[in-house]
């Protein structure tokens, strides 16, 4: 048996109806992306493309804000890795349609 302490690290993913957390044991020096292959997450949410897949640390993206990206980023005890969906739409087009909604309910209303 190895001498070599293992830490607990959870992997998160959630879609609107429905969201997992896998806790797992890994080895000291395991990368983000190591423990969401070894989680085995696929198999509960087969669209998951790990390798394309944005990931974080409890809401901060990995690989901004100066973090080390997934396959660089290794682990501390509790860490929970999250992997993010992919928009459905871009919000900056979403502010863009509710401000001219606004701009033209303000037109109708100055009427």
């Amino acid at each position: 048996m190895s001498d070599i302490e293992l830490i607990t690290v959870e992997v998160a993913f959630a879609l609107p109806n429905k969201q997992k957390i896998i806790e797992l044991l890994v080895e000291p020096g395991t990368t983000a992306l190591q423990a969401v292959e070894r989680s085995n997450i696929v198999e509960v949410f087969p669209e998951i493309d790990i390798a394309t897949a944005k990931m974080g640390l409890f809401g901060q993206a990995l690989g901004t804000k100066g973090t080390k990206k997934a396959p660089e980023y290794i682990l501390q005890p509790g860490d929970r890795i999250e992997i993010y969906r992919p928009l459905t739409s871009d919000p900056k087009e979403v502010r863009r349609k509710r401000a001219e909604k606004a701009k033209a309910a303000e037109k109708k209303a100055a009427e």
